[in-house]
């Protein structure tokens, strides 16, 4: 699994943070989304990764802007872990 956290500007609410789950929902390929408007970031969780791009495109055609991504390895936890090769 994939960790994917974008900085996100113009986020001012709980409604703001609703808009943009609700548009990566759906149009990227994700597992889960959050997002948070005081930290000023939405993180992705997906299976696959997905192009800087694609991510960036969703965020600014929902109205706000992308500020940068980063990326990390989701470490599996909980039943997962235990059964994990």
């Amino acid at each position: 699994m994939l960790r994917i956290t974008v900085k996100v500007d113009g986020m001012m609410c709980g409604m703001c943070e609703a808009h943009v789950n609700d548009a990566v929902r759906r149009s990227l390929p994700v597992k889960k989304v959050t997002s948070d408007h005081k930290k000023g970031v939405t993180v992705i969780l997906a299976e696959q990764d997905i192009p800087d791009d694609r991510i960036e495109a969703v965020i600014r055609d929902s109205g706000y802007t992308p500020l940068g991504l980063a990326r990390e390895e989701e470490k599996p936890r909980g039943l997962k872990a235990l059964f994990k090769k």
